[in-house]
C-alpha cells in the first residue's frame, strides 16, 4: 500500500499585492497633486473705483435682472433708433414687450420701475421700491457698438438732472455698473 501524499498549499500572499497597489495609488496621488499645484493660478479680485459697482458682486438679484434686461434691450433700442432716427420712447418699448420697460409681473417684483426718456439720450427708471432694486439710468451713446453705460442709485427719492456726465452723476449719488470678467467668476482659463 502506498502512503497517501499530503501536499500543503499555502494561500496566495495578498500582502505583497496589496502593498504594491497601495504604493501605486500613493504615487498617482502625489503626481496628480504636484501637477495641480504646479498649474494652479492665483486670481486676485480686482477692486472697482468708488463711483462704480460690479454687476455680479454688488447688485441684488432684482438689480442683476434689470441690468441684464437693459443690456439685451440696448441692441433693440439701437436698431429702432436707426429706423426712426430718434430714440424710441419707453412707452413704445413697453408696447413692444421689451423688458424692463414692459409692465408685467417681473417688473413689479423687481421694484416696479417707472421709465422715462431723458433728453433723447438716456432712459431713467425710478424705482417704486428701492429696498428691492435701486433706480436705473441708461445713457445711449452715438456709436452703435458702444459698451452699455448703465448707472444705479439706491436712494429713496431719485431725480435726474439734464447734466448726464460722469462727474455730475457721481456727485448726485449714482454708481456706474461695470461687468468685470475674471477667471474667478467665469472659470475659464486661456492658455
Amino acid at each position: 500500500m502506498s502512503n497517501p501524499t499530503t501536499q500543503v498549499i499555502r494561500p496566495a500572499g495578498a500582502g505583497h499585492e496589496t502593498l504594491y497597489v497601495l504604493l501605486l495609488c500613493l504615487i498617482i496621488i502625489l503626481v496628480a497633486g504636484s501637477v495641480v499645484a504646479w498649474h494652479g493660478e492665483t486670481h486676485d479680485v480686482s477692486e472697482v473705483p468708488a463711483h462704480q459697482v460690479d454687476a455680479r458682486r454688488d447688485l441684488s438679484a432684482a438689480e442683476q435682472g434689470i441690468y441684464a434686461d437693459l443690456r439685451v434691450t440696448l441692441d433693440e433700442i439701437r436698431l429702432l433708433r436707426e429706423e426712426q432716427q430718434s430714440l424710441p420712447t419707453p412707452q413704445i418699448l413697453a408696447e413692444e414687450g421689451f423688458a424692463p420697460f414692459a409692465q408685467d409681473a417681473s417688473s413689479v417684483s423687481r421694484g416696479g420701475h417707472v421709465w422715462q426718456q431723458v433728453e433723447n439720450r438716456a432712459y431713467f427708471g425710478a424705482s417704486a421700491n428701492p429696498s428691492v432694486a435701486g433706480s436705473f439710468l441708461m445713457r445711449i451713446g452715438e456709436a452703435s457698438d458702444a459698451a452699455p453705460d448703465i448707472w444705479l442709485n439706491r436712494g429713496n427719492s431719485v431725480a435726474v438732472s439734464s447734466d448726464l456726465d460722469d462727474t455730475a452723476l457721481s456727485a448726485a449719488g449714482w454708481k456706474q455698473i461695470v461687468a468685470q470678467f475674471d477667471a474667478g467668476v467665469t472659470r475659464q482659463h486661456r492658455h
